[in-house]
């Protein structure tokens, strides 16, 4: 993978060292501290903010945590550094999943975004010191439409804390209606003094090694990082500078359908079922689903093996200042950079749903035992493409922040930030680029789907026994540029007012204007019968393979029937072939002009007030805080997207959209909320307290939602088209939430609790779906051509015959060019639509406020410490329901709730003297995570249940001087994802353990 770098290692490397070893070389010139008055905390904290004071290890770490639990308003869940510079995970969301409650989704092997009490990623709210954060990220071929935070992004060495607010207040920005999550980090005034680290970690990633040797990256990789803090003598101005760096090449298996299932019921004779009983081929149907019951048959099956590298680079700086005791001025910059380059190989088979046979469990919902494609006379293709990706996300946000305690009851505070997320592409020839390559020597294919790897068993024409290079070529390539950017300005004024019975009036009014962008280019060729001849390549470029080895801990992976061969290729070595082969060379590199351009723009205006007191003579101490916050947001979506023309046949099942120049269309929406909240606690006793709350929060629909235009999916099938666009008019979800806690603090460090929520969720946004014909589009499929080529013999489900007599017969006529022919004498060219022919239909997705919807749930927490022994134990099991699941007997769309599942950790550690050992284990149980699939339809998406066991061991060498080995994965779990049924395989991906050896220096 070292063609997909742009910048030398051993440079990046140098520059990371430098910064981060510049740290404890600058702390040595500063000043020796001396003691300095207690800073007040900003007006914008409340009885949950993190304590100040510095705690160390796992034990006191936990101890702080619970405190915050303790002595919050409302329910709040935290996390705080073991000490500074040093946080329990080296990925948040890896950290954050330990909180009962919050599961998390991977990517790429590791943490990214965050699910709440069964409320997705988007309806989660994360802060950064208080302030709302973009976020930005490009997929797998276009910009995300989700505003949720991607925790990959950050490293955890500058962090301080984390809070998670699962119940609503007043002061709160909305956006969190699982839970608002606020970042915090280290400020110097906060603790003064002078403190420098520095750390050096060696991460060795075992899924590197599980690849071809040209798809692994270095056996080791490095990570770097450095904080220093210092505050003057007189305790009026504080510094702080953190920075960190670190590579790691992995990579990752997987196997799967990533194209989707056509679910039809057993009495359909739509394209694509199976043969009906007594119909041609029904002889090879072995247990067929009945006629009531629900089937699906695969489009696709590919297996890639994928290499990556990535590069993280984090800094933030603080400055803060005291022209007053009573004023503290604070001015902070956070940067992260993290830059992704991934190379992918891939052995796959396309089902054009000819003749088949197959075998089925029972119903009513039945799943493929093996299922096969006849392929007679051997011409089809076996398809070994490749892919390139890189990109590159940059989070920048500038705050200052001015807190004024203008007497002892009266306190202001003014925060103002620009933040930005701005994700792209990385390299010159876009985001994510893929050249397909392919044979034209394919026979029958018989898939096994039995096990939880499924087995393909191919037969070759020609007298082939494996692939073979001289009758290989590039057949259609994309190359994509994709872009995201999202950039949020804030403002907000709070007030803090203690009357004399100590009772407590919170203020505040606020503005926040986000701006969200997101471009897409694609030059895309659907040269799918081959672009030139197999002559136009040379064999060298070929790399025969194998890859079921990289496979061996799927289930049924090591079956010796399984055909074992792919192509590695030096991707700029075959994209320079195929342009030469083409004659143009800007076919095979991006656009620089965005053909799509979706701009939406969202102000806000808020204020709120917050009433709070507590009794604490009465029998049963009191306390209480009632508010009411009040939100007004318009929004404005702009959208440049292509303009369709036309449709063209160019190959078997593949019918790309003409498009021509783009054109802007926009729309706007508005809407306003008063949203209470109420938290009342009651002290049973010293260790015993009972909570309650009620509050309305609200969640802003997806940027995908709200986007303008229309956009038609560029591949067209033999039954028409799809598209989508945007309502800028949505409404936002509304949630009503009740929560009740009861907490029993036993012990130092110990605690029990279990506690119940209810959200009752209105607004869901659903997708509507429309036939349309206003496009006026005109398709050759059952035009004029199409039909003569069936009243000369060719069946309606045998594309090749028919696409061979028009191009035989109807060469030059309108609509009709006709190429050169493939090496097994099929013609190939493109047919378009005539005016006269059929006028295609599209299936239109557009989003709506449909459904309400209600979820409840239980969270059991206990902690335990072993006296002194150091031994010490953390458990929480959550449990999620709601009556809104997906009825997998039901075809077509319906409304479910996404990513609601029950999960549970178990913590065990050990901490005293020298030692410090943590082992952790995090369930998740099975859950919805799409109510769509690969190819768009409407068919759900299920991720299996996974665990995954990580182990951290440190050792405290000197006061100084300590060292740590981690392990992530230790067990190599695998990740699974299935449609109706479990056979009906998406995703089975194979990562692999990661292990990271570090040391770290304390200077002060």
């Amino acid at each position: 993978m070292r063609e997909t770098r742009t910048l030398p290692r051993t440079r990046r490397l140098t520059s990371a060292l430098l910064f981060a070893l510049s740290t404890p070389l600058a702390a040595q010139t500063a000043p020796a501290p001396q003691s300095a008055s207690t800073v007040p905390g900003s007006s914008q904290a409340d009885p949950a903010t993190l304590d100040t004071v510095q705690v160390s290890g796992i034990r006191g770490s936990l101890t702080s945590s619970m405190n915050v639990k303790r002595d919050a308003q409302g329910i709040v869940d935290g996390i705080v550094a073991e000490d500074i510079g040093k946080f329990p995970d080296t990925n948040l969301a890896e950290s954050l999943q330990r909180i009962s409650g919050v599961s998390i989704d991977r990517s790429l092997g590791e943490g990214s975004r965050v699910t709440v009490r069964g409320v997705g990623p988007d309806f989660n709210l994360v802060l950064l010191n208080g302030r709302q954060m973009p976020g930005a990220s490009i997929e797998e071929s276009n910009a995300s439409n989700s505003r949720a935070f991607d925790f990959a992004n950050l490293a955890s060495e500058s962090i301080s804390g984390i809070e998670v607010f699962k119940t609503s207040r007043a002061s709160t920005p909305t956006g969190g209606i699982g839970a608002t999550i606020n970042i915090k980090t280290a400020r110097p005034l906060d603790n003064p003094g002078m403190h420098a680290n520095v750390g050096l970690k060696g991460v060795h990633d075992a899924s590197n090694e599980n690849l071809p040797g040209r798809l692994q990256g270095d056996s080791l990789t490095p990570e770097i990082s450095g904080i220093f803090s210092n505050t003057s003598a007189d305790g009026r101005f504080g510094v702080s500078l953190s920075g960190s760096y670190q590579e790691r090449d992995f990579g990752y298996s997987q196997v799967g359908v990533p194209n989707g299932w056509r679910a039809f019921r057993g009495d359909s004779t739509a394209y694509g079922t199976i043969p009906q009983p007594g119909a041609p081929g029904s002889e090879n149907i072995v247990n067929r689903p009945g006629p009531n019951d629900i089937y699906s048959v695969p489009q696709n099956l590919n297996y890639r093996v994928v290499g990556v590298e990535r590069q993280r680079t984090n800094g933030q700086l603080t400055l803060q200042y005291k022209p007053l005791d009573n004023i503290t001025t604070t001015l902070d910059y956070t940067y992260s950079e993290n830059k992704i380059q991934q190379q992918r190989n891939e052995m796959s088979v396309w089902f054009n749903y000819g003749p088949s046979a197959s075998a089925w469990t029972k119903g009513p919902v039945a799943g493929p035992i093996t299922y096969s494609e006849i392929v007679n006379p051997p011409t089809s293709d076996l398809a070994t493409a490749g892919s390139q990706a890189a990109t590159r996300n940059q989070n920048k946000s500038l705050g200052f922040n001015v807190d004024w305690a203008v007497n002892d009851q009266f306190k202001l505070n003014f925060d103002i930030h620009r933040s930005t997320a701005e994700a792209g592409a990385d390299s010159p020839y876009g985001s994510s680029n893929s050249l397909g390559v392919s044979g034209f020597y394919r026979g029958t294919s018989v898939v096994n789907f039995s096990k939880d790897f499924p087995v393909l068993q191919q037969q070759l024409g020609f007298g082939l026994n494996g692939l073979d290079p001289s009758r290989t070529l590039v057949t259609g390539s994309a190359f994509r540029n994709s872009y995201m950017k999202s950039e949020i300005d804030q403002a907000q004024v709070n007030g803090d007012f203690t009357f004399e019975n100590y009772s407590q009036l919170k203020f505040g009014i606020g503005s926040t204007e986000v701006k969200n962008r997101s471009a897409f280019s694609n030059v895309q060729r659907d040269t799918w019968g081959g672009n030139g001849t197999a002559a136009d390549y040379a064999d060298d470029l070929w790399i025969p393979s194998s890859f079921a080895q990289y496979f061996d801990a799927i289930d049924g992976s090591g079956n010796p029937a399984q055909f074992n061969q792919l192509f590695l290729f030096d991707f700029e070595r075959v994209r320079q072939a195929a342009a030469q082969a083409a004659g143009d060379e800007s076919l095979y590199r991006i656009s620089p002009v965005f053909t799509t351009d979706r701009r939406v723009t969202e102000k806000s205006k808020n204020a709120y007030l917050q009433w709070g007191n507590s009794w604490d003579d009465l029998r049963v101490p009191i306390s209480l805080a009632a508010g009411v916050r009040y939100e007004e947001t318009k929004v404005q979506a702009q959208a440049l997207v292509p303009v369709a023309v036309g449709i063209d046949w160019v190959a078997n099942n593949e019918l790309p959209i003409r498009l021509a120049d783009s054109a802007f269309s926009g729309g706007s929406g508005k809407y306003e909320y008063w949203l209470p909240s109420l938290d009342l606690s009651f002290k049973l006793r010293e260790d015993l307290v009972l909570r309650g709350s009620y509050g309305e929060t609200i969640g802003r629909p997806g940027w995908g939602d709200i986007q303008g235009g229309q956009t038609l999916n560029q591949i067209g099938r033999i039954e028409g088209g799809s598209g989508q666009e945007g309502n800028p008019g949505l409404k936002p979800l509304l949630s009503h939430n009740i929560d009740l806690s009861l907490e029993w603090y036993y012990g130092e460090a110990s605690y029990a609790s279990v506690g119940f929520f209810r959200k009752n969720i209105d607004n869901y946004v659903g997708v509507t779906t429309r036939n349309d014909t206003s496009l006026g589009l005109h398709t050759p499929v059952g035009g004029a051509y199409w039909n003569q080529a069936l009243a000369n013999g060719c069946a309606t489900a045998d594309l090749t015959c028919i696409r061979n007599y028009i191009f035989r017969n109807f060469a030059g006529q309108p609509g009709v060019v006709r190429g050169t022919d493939d090496t097994n004498g099929n013609a190939t060219g493109t047919i378009s639509g005539q005016p006269g022919d059929p006028v295609a239909n599209f299936s239109i997705t557009a989003p709506a406020n449909q459904r309400s919807a209600s979820l409840d749930g239980w969270e059991f927490n206990v902690q335990h410490m072993f006296g002194q022994s150091g031994f010490g134990v953390s458990a929480n099991y959550t449990k999620v329901d709601s009556g809104l699941t997906y009825n997998n007997y039901v075809i077509g769309e319906q409304f479910a709730l996404e990513g609601l599942s029950d999960s549970a950790n178990l913590v065990g550690f050990y901490d005293k003297g020298q030692w410090q050992v943590r082992a952790a284990y995090n369930w998740r149980d099975e859950f919805l995570a799409a109510r769509f699939d690969g190819s768009g339809l409407p068919n759900p998406v299920y991720t299996e249940a996974y665990g995954q066991l990580d182990l951290n061991i440190g050792y405290k060498w000197t006061d100084n001087l300590s060292l740590s080995l981690e392990a992530i994965n230790l067990t190599n779990e695998i990740q699974r994802q299935h449609g109706r049924q479990k056979n009906e395989i998406i995703y089975a991906t194979q990562t692999g353990p990661r292990y990271m050896l570090g040391l770290r220096y304390k200077f002060w």
